[in-house]
């Protein structure tokens, strides 16, 4: 069928094509027309189906002059796609469609033989995002480990930076620990280092050989800066860095004395969480007719005589002699927010449990590194305060008080050993019942038996009365 068609298509080609050959013949004989004028109606057909190869016979009349027209070459139709696998393509396959249209599906048939694979296999999608899911994760993993890193190494730095600082500032050369004890830093020789670093965030340093006490350790706590989770969580609970110093002082200089001081909120709590605090003091009112400490500040002390005696005016807001060496007010209330921001808490006892009983404490904020010099007054009261303790003696009304009151204490605490003795006494008596009761229940029956026999003769036996017998002569 489609051979027969051919056929039919080729005749009516050459009947069409010798038809127009006479055409033009008749028509060059006329001047002033061209051929190419008369070929109005095969152009249509030039651009539809391609032209088929067939041997042209030469004609026995002479050809026309060549006009203008003739000698411009006629532009060769555009080829609507780039694809050299379209040259040869039947027209039979795809009758009734446009070109352009055909061209379109050839080129966009692989793209949606991909999309189609790729729609009909879940699985190897499945595996592709799977795997993105743990390269994310991989990745933030790192990234966590290498923040940790940089954290450590700039936080310990940061940590040491600020302890030199503060070394620096107080315990080198002509400051005010070099000048108040003999001996500085943590070893026996002269080059021994300043500072003991117990951990990335904890300095220790220690000063001993001045009179009225046995040594003095600080303790610098700062901030974790080495921990990323603390450091995050220090941005929702802000703290500080601090500093405790521990004076130890000798037995027979200290007299009783049992006194702090620190800011309202924390000395309701230093008086509920100390022995001491608790059991010997109370919160002292300002007294009537003198100046006193800044309204920010409550003072808990064992009597007003005491308190009264360790806030001396040198202390407070004096007009006389704050230009002179030992006169530095600190507790005053125009002092007090320039040079006592930084303090936290000051306690004198002769009642600390431990090893020292008779210490003096006092706690600290450190500033920044370059801000040290705001605490100086506040360093500057420690050996203030060794030496005030030291040479104090209280009147004896005052100590009777406090002996007749630490004699109350002795005896207290007797009692709760003798209590506690006996709890523990009791408690082991309870547990061995406990032990019998349980050894009894895995006996078996005739154990028991043998056993109830044995206290029942024996209860018999002592319900008996006594005989005694005499011997005869």
């Amino acid at each position: 069928m489609r051979r027969a068609s051919y056929t039919l298509f080729s005749l009516a080609l050459i009947i069409f094509y010798l038809s127009l050959d006479q055409r033009l013949v008749v028509a060059s004989q006329f001047e002033g027309f061209d051929a190419e004028e008369i070929d109005d109606s095969s152009d249509d057909l030039h651009h539809s189906l391609p032209p088929p190869t067939i041997t042209q016979s030469h004609s026995p009349f002479p050809d026309p002059e060549p006009s203008n027209s003739d000698l411009i070459p006629e532009p060769e139709p555009e080829s609507d796609s780039g694809d050299p696998s379209l040259e040869f393509w039947d027209e039979d396959e795809f009758e009734g469609l446009p070109v352009e249209q055909v061209v379109a599906q050839t080129l966009e048939s692989p793209l949606i033989a991909e999309n189609a694979t790729q729609t009909l296999d879940p699985e190897t999608a499945q595996d592709t995002r799977e795997k993105n899911k743990w390269y994310a994760v991989e990745i933030a993993c790192v990234s966590f480990l290498i923040a940790l890193a940089i954290n450590h190494f700039l936080g310990k730095r940061h940590n040491e930076s600020l302890a030199l600082a503060w070394a620096a500032k107080f315990a080198s050369k002509d400051t005010i620990f070099q000048k108040n004890f003999s001996f500085l830093g943590v070893g026996d020789g002269e080059d021994s280092p300043l500072l003991l670093k117990e951990a990335p965030n904890v300095f220790k340093f220690y000063a001993s050989g001045r009179r009225y006490c046995h040594g003095l350790l600080a303790t610098m706590e700062l901030k974790s800066r080495h921990d990323l989770i603390s450091r995050l969580f220090n941005l929702v609970l802000p703290c500080k860095d601090d500093i405790t110093f521990e004076v130890y002082m000798n037995e027979e200089t200290m007299d009783h004395v049992v006194f702090a001081m620190a800011r309202k909120k924390a000395a309701k709590t230093m008086h509920k969480e100390f022995k001491d605090l608790h059991r010997f003091a109370g919160i002292v009112s300002p007294p009537a007719g003198r100046k006193w400490v800044s309204e920010e500040l409550a003072v808990i002390s064992e009597s007003k005589e005491v308190a009264g005696d360790l806030i001396t005016d040198t202390l407070l807001d004096q007009t006389f002699g704050v230009n002179e060496p030992y006169c530095f007010p600190v507790f005053g209330d125009k002092a007090m927010d320039k040079y006592g921001k930084n303090f936290i808490s000051m306690h004198i006892s002769d009642q600390h449990p431990g090893k020292h009983r008779k210490m003096l404490l006092f706690k600290f904020s450190l500033p920044d590194a370059k801000h040290m010099d705001d605490i100086v007054r506040l360093v500057t009261l420690i050996p203030y305060y060794i030496d005030l303790v030291g040479r104090y003696r209280l009147s004896s009304q005052a100590r009777n008080k406090s002996e007749s009151g630490r004699q109350k204490a002795a005896e207290e605490a007797y009692k709760e050993l003798q209590n506690a003795r006996q709890e523990a006494l009791q408690k082991k008596k309870v547990e061995r019942k406990k032990m019998m009761e349980e050894a009894e229940a895995k006996m078996s029956a005739e154990v028991l038996r043998k056993k109830e026999t044995k206290e029942r003769a024996r209860q018999v036996k002592k319900a008996l009365p006594k005989v005694k017998m005499s011997r005869g002569h």
